[in-house]
């Protein structure tokens, strides 16, 4: 969420930051709405003096024996209006709440601008994608020919977009979340986490996926939503919390479940893994410093690109454009992993610079050190989170890049020790 100050000294960056993501301009609007309110605080602030001063004034004058029958007229008048007043600051404050929590994060300057996907801006490669004598079959056909991917038992117990995997697949997906742990925790200095798979509004507010992306989340019964990424639960951890300067960069990981009704994934990715509604992912989520979240973003792309170099998966790693740029982040990286079988590079990492817009949301601050010839105020951290990696998207990269002609799949080293010594999947 931005800072409704920030707003009123910069409606024209406000605006400039929204055409640049291919967004109408909402300066206007929120001044408008913004002024509305401080106008009803201002008539609340000053009808609650006055009847702090009739208050004094009546009383004052019942110890003297009078009775000020039009002070007492008014004092009540200010009784009924009074609640009218808080009611509607109210609704005009829950109108301005709502509009800034659809609006995005300022873009860095370095952002490339651009519509979609086909806009966004390659930084670097890694690898070279293996050449094969036969033609690569896609990971589903792979799967399915072993025995071990069932999306048709899936569909009748769930539906679409579920997968069943068994046997050696099952332990690969299992070997795959292990390790990334195990790097992240022991080599890279995360602290492992098994959060909550259920949250609050308040969770999902935090991190920015409500209200705006609603439609794309699961809602329970009983009100509380599963999580669409452990990003939730890691950044609210932090939630209404006042930290430490000495105590930052915080550093999570979990390796969970995550559930997204793709509800705007109408006829994408129909068939495989690519897309699901269930998934498992390895995440990672810093809290920092603001002078430390450019240098952490770096870092944790690393972290992530770390894994695919381990599995030695061919990989890009892309800058988003503007308007493939997601709601809370300043900055975007994405990692796309090289998959033969459908000759293209696919998203399997995502790595944000969120800023304080989480923060805000959230209230999440920290207490700066105090020196000698200053004290500081309390200020707002930031946040960042990336996919470390998406598991499902791991095991399709693997059973594509990995394919031999008679079907089998062989087991990167690195997954070896993590899956009892095998070395290859066959029927």
């Amino acid at each position: 969420m931005l800072d409704i100050k920030w707003i009123r000294e910069n409606p024209q960056s406000l605006d400039q930051n929204l055409k640049r993501r291919g967004a109408q301009p909402l300066s206007s609007q929120v001044l408008a709405l913004d002024s509305e309110r401080r106008t009803y605080q201002t008539q609340i602030q000053e009808l609650q003096n006055e009847r702090n001063t009739l208050a004094r004034a009546i009383g004052e004058a019942k110890q003297q024996g009078l009775e000020p029958t039009d002070k007492i007229s008014r004092a009540n008048q200010i009784k009924e209006l009074l609640p009218q007043l808080e009611q509607q600051e109210q609704g005009v404050a829950s109108k301005l709440t709502h509009m800034l929590g659809i609006i995005p994060n300022i873009l860095f300057e370095e952002v490339p601008d651009g519509k979609d996907d086909r806009d966004n801006l390659m930084v670097r490669q890694w690898g070279t994608p293996a050449s094969f004598k036969f033609t690569p079959k896609r990971h589903f056909e792979i799967g399915e020919g072993l025995g071990l991917m069932d999306f048709k038992s899936a569909a009748k117990i769930s539906g679409a977009r579920f997968v069943i995997l068994k046997g050696a697949l099952a332990r690969l997906e299992r070997a795959l979340g292990k390790f990334m742990l195990d790097l992240h925790c022991e080599e890279h200095g995360y602290q492992e986490v098994s959060p909550p798979l259920l949250v609050k509004d308040e969770a999902l507010f935090g991190t920015a996926q409500l209200p705006k992306m609603q439609e794309e989340q699961f809602l329970t019964t009983d009100g509380l939503w599963l999580i669409p990424t452990s990003e939730v639960s890691l950044t609210n951890l932090v939630r209404e919390e006042i930290l430490e300067e000495s105590s930052l960069p915080l550093r999570y990981t979990a390796y969970t479940p995550c559930f997204r009704s793709e509800a705007g994934a109408a006829g994408k990715d129909t068939r495989g893994m690519i897309r699901q509604h269930q998934f498992h992912k390895v995440e990672l989520v810093s809290i920092t410093l603001p002078e430390q979240s450019k240098e952490e973003h770096e870092r944790m792309t690393k972290c992530a690109e770390e894994v695919l170099k381990r599995l030695n998966l061919p990989y890009r790693l892309m800058m988003l454009c503007s308007g493939d740029t997601g709601l809370s982040p300043h900055k975007t990286y994405d990692l796309e992993v090289w998959l033969p079988g459908e000759n293209c590079y696919r998203e399997i990492s995502s790595c944000s610079n969120c800023g304080d817009y989480q923060a805000r949301r959230m209230q999440a601050r920290y207490r700066p050190q105090a020196t000698q010839s200053s004290k500081k105020s309390i200020e707002l951290v930031h946040t960042l989170n990336g996919s470390g990696v998406a598991v499902g998207r791991a095991v399709i990269a693997i059973l594509e890049n990995y394919q031999q002609e008679d079907g089998s799949v062989i087991i990167p080293e690195a997954l070896r020790p993590y899956m009892g010594g095998q070395e290859r999947i066959s029927l």
